[in-house]
């Protein structure tokens, strides 16, 4: 069922992204972790569906959508770059019942984002604290540099409620950061996520090359694959 959305919030994220609110009138609500199609349609009749994860989760007819813009993608530039308050899309969802959160599960929570895979994540996170949730929760998340990480200031205010933040940069990391420059691998593994005799679940979203890597790591590390969730995606 396709829904009419309305933009009616934007703002900048990271280098290149653009967080979305939309207006979906009967929205039934959605848990953190699914995701919606966004449709398209040019004046000639010419229809580009893609599908985006969710920052907002709950009831509520204004849902959040972060988009990382791809440079020859077919979608994005146009989330990004052109899409205005007061424009219109087409939604449908909710979608997805395996990558989510719900705040009955008591183990340690593992995310582990890379670049806009964070969305999702942030999601869950949010639900996470909104709960009270005695579950720990842990992310790490891995960008190219400071300036392509999404959602800093949501960030910032989790970690101040209980969320321990663990960064990795591949290109360029800040001054004085501990950890040099490079892709996450086994060490990064190691010394900044939960280590599997916690037996946390463990959500991981990224680039599919990331995610692929990570979740060979943290079967390598001992986690054992069941308990790993991932959720992955290319250009758009």
């Amino acid at each position: 069922m396709w829904r009419p959305a309305t933009v009616v919030t934007t703002r900048s994220a990271g280098s290149h992204g653009r967080i979305l609110g939309l207006q979906v009138d009967g929205w039934p609500g959605n848990l953190a972790g699914q995701h919606v199609d966004v449709r398209l349609t040019a004046e000639d009749g010419y229809q580009a569906v893609r599908s985006y994860s969710l920052a907002s989760s709950g009831p509520g007819e204004v849902l959040e959508l972060a988009v990382d813009e791809v440079l020859d993608g077919e979608v994005s530039p146009y989330l990004v770059e052109d899409v205005r308050p007061g424009d219109q899309l087409e939604i449908r969802g909710p979608i997805g019942g395996y990558f989510v959160w719900t705040p009955d599960r008591p183990e340690p929570v593992q995310l582990i984002a890379g670049g806009s895979g964070i969305v999702p994540l942030i999601a869950i996170a949010r639900a996470h604290e909104r709960s009270g949730s005695s579950a720990p929760m842990r992310l790490l998340y891995a960008v190219r540099s400071a300036s392509d990480a999404f959602y800093l200031d949501d960030i910032d205010r989790l970690a101040g409620n209980g969320l321990v933040i663990d960064w990795a940069y591949s290109r360029v990391a800040p001054p004085g950061f501990a950890r040099p420059a490079g892709r996450v691998d086994a060490a990064t593994i190691l010394s900044s996520t939960y280590p599997p005799s916690l037996q946390p679940s463990v959500y991981v979203c990224g680039p599919t090359g990331f995610v692929e890597a990570v979740a060979d790591l943290l079967v390598a590390a001992g986690h054992p694959p069941d308990r790993i969730r991932t959720e992955r995606f290319g250009g758009a």
